[in-house]
């Protein structure tokens, strides 16, 4: 009998562990804005990354090249403004991918349509890999906020 009484007793306390630890709510959960930033239940969401490298025509001539970057600049920007380009960015070294960028679309073929855009893809100074990738919906406020530190533009 006391056996019987200490098996029921510890499959209730495990019964209750398991309904605790599948019932536990994030108190910091915010429904409006999970909707809003298209979050799933996990606060998720998909976007592409594309990595930027270098393309079979590079321009030479350096007054070119920098209105051509010009450009490339521009173009970020206006797609930002447009909430389809979330991050973007160079990398600071000197390695075959040069730059990211993470479009807020969820297929590669939305990705490739906002590239054909970039004035240095349509030069092929710079080609681009686009990848599927699954990251915090929280992303989606970083332009916001880089507003409100950037003192001046990068393409100015």
């Amino acid at each position: 009998m006391m056996k019987s009484s200490c098996l029921l007793i510890f499959a209730l306390f495990a019964l209750l562990q398991c309904y605790a630890q599948t019932s536990k709510v994030n108190l910091q959960y915010d429904a409006a804005l999970a909707k809003k930033l298209g979050a799933d239940e996990y606060g998720m969401k998909k976007y592409v990354m594309a990595f930027l490298k270098e393309g079979p025509n590079r321009e030479k001539d350096p007054i070119k090249a920098a209105a051509l970057q010009k450009a490339h600049l521009q173009n970020i920007i206006r797609l930002a403004n447009e909430g389809k380009l979330l991050i973007a960015g160079p990398f600071l070294d000197d390695q075959p991918v040069e730059g990211i960028f993470i479009f807020n679309v969820s297929t590669i073929e939305e990705a490739r349509a906002l590239t054909a855009t970039d004035p240095a893809i349509k030069a092929g100074s710079l080609t681009m890999e686009l990848r599927p990738w699954y990251a915090s919906a929280a992303l989606m406020e970083v332009y916001a906020t880089h507003k409100k530190l950037e003192k001046k533009s990068v393409a100015d």
